[in-house]
C-alpha cells in the first residue's frame, strides 16, 4: 500500500497592525510683546525723603515694586511698608549692623554713609535687601527725592485728587493752609502734593493709601494724550535729577508703552493688613523703636504671585492658595 505523502501545513499569514500616525498638537503661539520690551519688567520705585536735591543721605519714604507688562499692556504697583524690620545684607563690617527697618537699607547704601560698595548705591542695597527677605526681584530701580517729585508734579500741571477723609497735618496752633486737606476733590501743585505724600496722621498704612491715591492721580495726568506727546522732553528734563539704572533704550520702551495705556490699565495691590503687627524692638542704631512685624514666608508667596502676573488685585485674589 503506497505511503501517503503529507503536504506541509502552510504558515499562517502574519497580520500587520498599522502604526497609528501621531496627531501633532500645534504649539501655542506665544503672544508677542509690544514696544520691543521684555515680557515683563520689574522696577523698584523709591520716594526718598531727602530734602536737598541730592541722594547723599535720605531714607526710603515710599517703596513700591512696579510690574510693567509688555504682553497685555498694564502696570501694577505693590506697596512695601517702610517700617518692616529686615535683615540688611552686606554691611555687617560697619558697626556690626545686620538688621534695620526696610527704609534704612536705602540710607545705608547711598554715598553719605558709604556702608555698601555693591552696584546701585542706595537703590541697589534696598533691592538686594528686598530680594533677600521677600524674594522680590527688581530688574531696574528709580528713586526720586522730594524736590524732584515736586517739580515733576508741577511739570504735569499739578494733579486732581479726591480724598476719602480729611487730613490735617498742622501742629497745634498752626493755621498753615498748605498742610490742611479737606475730604473730597481738590487740585494740588507739586509742593502741596509732596506735603500730602509725607503725612501719616493716621499711621503708616493710611499714608500708603494716600500715596497710592497720589500715584493714581499722577497716572491719570501722565497718560493724557496731551502729556504723552511731551514725555520725551519731560523725561530728558529730569535726567540727572533721579537715581536710576534705566538706559535710554528701556526708557524708550516705557514711553512707547505709555501711549498704549490709560488710567484703567494701572492697578494697585496691597498685602492684607491683618498680616502685619505693630511692635517694638531694641535696635543697635535706633534704640527702642517701633517696627512692623510679619511672616516673611507668607509675603514671599504673595510676591511670587505678583511677579508672575497672576495677582489681579481683586479682594482675596492674592490669598488663594496662601495659608497665613
Amino acid at each position: 500500500m503506497p505511503t501517503a505523502s503529507l503536504s506541509p501545513t502552510p504558515a499562517p499569514t502574519q497580520t500587520l497592525t498599522p502604526t497609528p500616525t501621531p496627531t501633532l498638537t500645534p504649539a501655542p503661539t506665544e503672544i508677542p510683546t509690544v514696544c520691543g520690551g521684555p515680557r515683563s519688567m520689574l522696577i523698584l520705585l523709591i520716594g526718598s525723603d531727602a530734602r536737598s536735591n541730592t541722594y547723599e543721605i535720605g531714607l526710603a519714604d515710599a517703596i513700591r515694586l512696579v510690574r510693567v507688562d509688555f504682553v497685555q499692556p498694564r502696570v501694577q504697583l505693590l506697596t512695601f511698608q517702610r517700617d518692616l524690620y529686615v535683615e540688611i545684607p552686606g554691611i555687617e563690617d560697619h558697626y556690626g549692623i545686620t538688621h534695620g527697618k526696610l527704609n534704612q537699607a536705602f540710607l545705608y547704601g547711598n554715598p553719605g554713609y558709604g556702608y555698601y560698595d555693591g552696584p546701585g548705591q542706595g537703590p541697589g542695597l534696598l533691592a538686594l535687601t528686598m530680594e533677600h527677605n521677600f524674594g522680590a526681584h527688581a530688574d531696574h530701580y528709580l528713586a526720586v527725592n522730594l524736590q524732584t517729585f515736586s517739580r515733576v508734579i508741577d511739570a504735569l500741571g499739578g494733579i486732581d485728587i479726591r480724598l476719602p477723609y480729611e487730613i490735617d497735618g498742622r501742629v497745634e496752633g498752626s493755621k498753615d493752609p498748605n498742610r490742611y486737606f479737606p475730604a473730597g476733590y481738590q487740585q494740588l501743585n507739586g509742593y502741596r502734593t509732596m506735603l500730602l505724600a509725607r503725612m501719616r496722621t493716621r499711621g503708616d498704612f493710611q499714608r500708603s493709601e494716600i500715596q497710592n491715591l497720589i500715584l493714581q492721580a499722577v497716572g491719570e495726568k501722565f497718560f493724557r494724550p496731551s502729556t504723552i506727546t511731551q514725555l520725551p522732553e519731560v523725561t530728558e528734563a529730569f535726567r540727572g535729577s533721579i537715581q536710576t539704572d534705566l538706559r535710554p533704550a528701556e526708557v524708550g520702551q516705557l514711553i512707547c508703552l505709555a501711549g498704549k495705556l490709560n488710567a484703567d490699565n494701572i492697578g494697585f495691590v496691597n498685602f492684607p493688613d491683618d498680616l502685619f503687627e505693630n511692635t517694638r524692638v531694641q535696635d543697635p542704631v535706633l534704640g527702642n523703636t517701633s517696627i512692623i512685624s510679619v511672616d516673611f514666608g507668607i509675603l514671599k508667596a504673595y510676591v511670587k504671585k505678583f511677579e508672575d502676573g497672576t495677582w489681579s488685585g481683586v479682594k482675596d485674589d492674592a490669598g488663594e492658595g496662601i495659608t497665613p
